[in-house]
């Protein structure tokens, strides 16, 4: 059977250059290999965002519409909504019952998100066992591999760890699911801080060319360099950084990058060309994402039968798993 990969994405907002980098061009790419299963993970934009829930769906069927837009084909994809397929949360509880709460403590993100997120209250139990979910929502497909960036690393060795400790308790019923790395670090916000769009520092995937340029033109570049004849630096600009991951021409970068550090180039003419690039880049997926679009029940359609689909495949995993933990009825 071809290898399955799962993979989800909170529909928090909108989409923008970072899950890009991050997931959509690797989600496009797995998809002649693998079979591929991806979902809108509404539960999980639940464990930061449930104090204000009005945005999750229309945000839900925008992010998608951007999937397909970045070259995801339903054809070859399940595309699914993780809150249409129970089955998910049933699997979480009997995970749980398992999982001693100092391995969800340790989690790397996890201080590290509270700390990020201190506006808002996280001391529940939705944010404490949100790696589970995640572990809950890639075993119930029986998932081989999932593409995570290197901060996910530490979550999915969790998944694996879980696996285990279910397997010992009950018997094998999992594969233990294998990372797949993105090639591409990072990207940083226009600012330099970090991608959200809570700072306000993102190039969305649905912004337009003049909306492009104008954010282009006032990203962070080296603060020691006031002037255009000054050598700049290049490690680390984010300028740089947008041009390697957007700009086609390498040429066109490495005469920039020479330049820069020799102090012969200015700051307005390597943001026009990477605005340039980046517009580019992104004239094709908006016209997918206006032929998406025009069709008003097109992305919803979509979900609904990847969802049906989908739980197709997770109920026939929960029967598997209520035999093995003795909660068969029948």
């Amino acid at each position: 059977m071809t290898p399955r990969v799962v993979s989800g994405m909170r529909p928090t907002g909108k989409l923008h250059l970072g899950h890009l980098v991050g997931a959509l061009r690797q989600w496009t790419e797995l998809q002649s290999t693998y079979d591929c299963m991806y979902f809108v993970a509404d539960w999980h934009a639940l464990t930061s965002e449930y104090a204000d829930t009005d945005g999750l769906t229309s945000y839900a069927y925008d992010n998608v519409a951007d999937w397909i837009a970045a070259g995801i084909d339903p054809e070859q994809s399940t595309l699914f909504v993780q809150s249409l397929v129970p089955e998910h949360a049933e699997l979480y509880v009997l995970m749980s019952m398992v999982v001693p709460i100092p391995w969800l403590e340790r989690v790397p993100t996890y201080k590290e998100q509270i700390e990020h997120l201190a506006e808002k209250d996280l001391s529940t139990i939705g944010f404490l066992g949100y790696p589970l979910l995640q572990g809950a929502d890639i075993v119930i497909y029986k998932a081989q591999y999932v593409p995570v960036g290197e901060d996910q690393v530490a979550h999915l060795e969790l998944v694996r760890e879980v696996v285990r400790r279910f397997h010992g308790f009950y018997g094998e019923l999992f594969p233990e699911p294998q990372p797949l790395l993105t090639r591409f670090p990072r990207l940083p916000g226009l600012d330099n801080r970090k991608m959200s769009k809570s700072y306000g520092n993102t190039i969305d995937l649905s912004d337009d060319a003049e909306a492009v340029q104008k954010k282009v033109m006032r990203m962070y570049t080296d603060p020691k360099r006031i002037r255009a004849d000054i050598p700049g630096t290049v490690e680390g600009n984010p300028v740089f950084l947008y041009h390697d991951a957007f700009n086609l021409d390498e040429v066109e970068v490495e005469d920039l990058k020479t330049r820069y550090r020799a102090g012969t180039v200015g700051d307005v003419e390597v943001k026009q060309k990477l605005a340039r690039a980046i517009n580019t880049m992104l004239d094709p997926m908006r016209e997918r994402r206006a032929e998406v679009l025009a069709q008003p029940t097109r992305v919803r359609d979509i979900l609904m039968d990847g969802s049906s689909r989908a739980r197709a495949i997770a109920q026939e995993t929960m029967k598997q798993v209520r035999d093995a933990v003795k909660l068969a009825y029948s």
